[in-house]
């Protein structure tokens, strides 16, 4: 527009003067942005974030509309629909949170636990170990139970721990992707619910991946990602909450510790509480929506019993490819094993980072080291989703056989 049109010529002298009177600036345009963005592709088989496939990085692309606006709350409601199928529940209070899986994890603890609760965590990994560790900082009195290397915990170690310490809160991860375990849960649910306990649960690495029944299971809290077998990009966080998780969250003696991840809020811009209006409380992230939409509508077409059994069948093939070049697997037990997360331990007398390294110099390959506990003792590998497949297990194998035939080995 014209100035001139706008301010009299004595404010525009005004304008110069001060104009004239400010410091230039101190920090100059940095120069790595005036170059354009490029981001290579690799096979991402690690322990995630997985590959996004076109269809769903195309709908991320779609244009931005509002956060209130109703065709974003057609696309929620899609969304809370897709997870309660991907959950196998009929929970009202399903929805996702803006944020990763450490999101979710913090909503589920941060709603449901006061200050002196007692809280039980299993600990077969790094989540349970993150879980007690979310609990104490909110100050809840926090036992945890730890299952052997590579191992789980029986229902009937469970049941002892819940006896002795009457938690309000049990949490386990289903998929613990830092070790390749995938838990038990049947019985779980009973068990916490004879004592008076809510029972939470991790599915960040195993949903869509191995069969899991929220509501049949009688668990109380579920939560995962969006970067696993999903292949949305990392940033929302499916969550559902159960009835009885809901009357223990609505009548609390205290505000949860966050306002962000309070669900009285969430559960309001999700449409979870029956209003007729919906208050503003975040901007959710909306081009996110669109992915994790139409990642769940990925998931409906193919059909979670089709997925499960893909992904079974194509872990079977890769154990079978691994033990037949002499490399083992970190969980003995094959009930016990991750389908979507494998553990290897580590090849005697290689160095695991110079493994890692090669394959992905050599192969555009990202696999990856241990994580918590399992630092140092194995490699782990994850085909999650449109990774999931007998072609992919042949290219790892592939890329193994050749970091073992050129990577330094000690004679030790």
């Amino acid at each position: 527009c014209n100035l001139k049109s706008v301010f009299s010529n004595e404010a525009l002298l005004i304008l110069g003067r001060v104009s004239r009177n400010m410091p230039s600036l101190s920090v100059p345009p940095p120069k790595c942005l005036q170059k354009p963005l490029v981001v290579p592709h690799h096979h991402m088989f690690g322990p995630g974030p997985s590959n996004v496939p076109p269809r769903i990085l195309e709908a991320g692309a779609n244009p931005v509309i509002g956060h209130m606006h109703p065709e974003i709350f057609e696309i929620m409601s899609d969304i809370k629909s897709g997870i309660q199928y991907m959950f196998q529940t009929q929970n009202k209070m399903t929805l996702a949170v803006s944020g990763t899986g450490h999101t979710a994890m913090e909503c589920a603890i941060f709603n449901t636990v006061e200050p002196g609760d007692s809280v039980l965590a299993a600990v077969n990994g790094i989540w349970g170990e993150r879980a007690a560790e979310m609990a104490e900082r909110i100050g809840a009195k926090v036992n945890t139970i730890v299952a052997p290397p590579g191992g789980y915990l029986t229902n009937t170690d469970i049941e002892k721990a819940l006896s002795k310490h009457r938690p309000a809160l049990f949490f386990l991860a289903h998929g613990e992707s830092s070790t390749g375990v995938l838990h038990p849960l049947d019985g779980i649910g009973q068990l916490c619910h004879k004592y008076n306990c809510l029972f939470l649960v991790d599915s960040v690495a195993s949903i869509g991946g191995t069969p899991l029944y929220m509501d049949q299971q009688e668990i109380d809290i579920l939560y995962t990602g969006s970067q696993k077998v999903l292949n949305a990009p990392p940033g929302t966080a499916p969550i559902s909450f159960s009835e009885r998780a809901c009357q223990k969250v609505f009548n609390r003696r205290t505000k949860p510790v966050s306002f962000f991840l309070d669900l009285n809020w969430l559960a309001n811009y999700w449409g979870c509480d029956d209003k007729p209006t919906r208050v503003y409380h975040h901007t959710g992230p909306v081009t996110a929506f669109y992915s994790l939409r139409e990642s769940l509508a990925v998931l409906a077409e193919e059909g979670l019993e089709n997925s499960w059994e893909r992904h079974e069948t194509v872990a079977e093939y890769f154990h079978a490819g691994l033990e037949s070049m002499g490399l083992k697997l970190f969980v003995k037990e094959k009930q016990a094993r991750l389908p979507t997360v494998t553990t290897i331990v580590a090849p005697y007398g290689y160095d695991w980072k110079e493994i890692m390294s090669y394959i992905m110099k050599t192969h555009n390959l990202e696999i990856s080291g241990g994580l918590g506990p399992s630092v140092g003792l194995v490699l782990r590998v994850g085909l999650m989703g449109c990774n999931s497949s007998k072609a992919n297990v042949d290219m790892v194998l592939a890329a193994l056989r050749d970091a073992l035939k050129h990577c330094h080995r000690s004679k030790v």
